[in-house]
């Protein structure tokens, strides 16, 4: 039965995630309510999967924990927003190591050019008095649909 649940847990992720950066490019926020029910979709998505209390529930709740902590030490750096590192924290539970590890390189890249893109825009226009905030809940959103996709991830196709 948890076979057939997965795809609507992918379709249900796949829109929170598509609300989650459309929200942060319009406000530059991302509501704690997208990311606690991100997060606690996890738990019928392991089930779905088959995964076992230990070690596989235990190992990927300590992989999002260190994820979390990695980024929650890039927010006291004022490089990323609050609601980012709580969005990677959640997906970080959704995803296999491997899987999270690309999530995390797309999302590096994809923000790359994100800023590069603002950067280049913001000289254009010549607003150089006003702060340069990137919603990297754009670059994290896309990042996860693109690994949504493979196959190594979605094992019901």
């Amino acid at each position: 039965m948890g076979e057939m649940f997965a795809p609507f847990l992918v379709i249900t992720l796949g829109i929170l995630l598509v609300a989650a950066g459309v929200e942060d490019a319009r406000t530059r926020e991302i509501a704690n309510w997208k990311n606690a029910v991100i997060a606690l979709l996890a738990l019928p998505w392991w089930w779905a999967n088959g995964l076992a209390v230990w070690p596989d529930m235990a190992l990927q709740i300590g992989v999002a924990a260190i994820v979390f902590a990695f980024f929650a030490g890039a927010f006291a750096l004022g490089q990323m927003g609050g609601g980012d590192v709580k969005l990677i924290g959640a997906l970080a539970l959704w995803f296999p190591l491997q899987p999270l590890i690309w999530m995390l390189i797309l999302m590096s890249l994809i923000g790359g050019v994100l800023t590069l893109l603002m950067v280049a825009e913001k000289k254009l226009r010549s607003r150089s008095g006003m702060p340069l905030e990137i919603p990297y809940g754009v670059a994290i959103a896309l990042a996860t649909l693109i690994v949504l996709r493979e196959p190594i991830f979605n094992q019901f196709q």
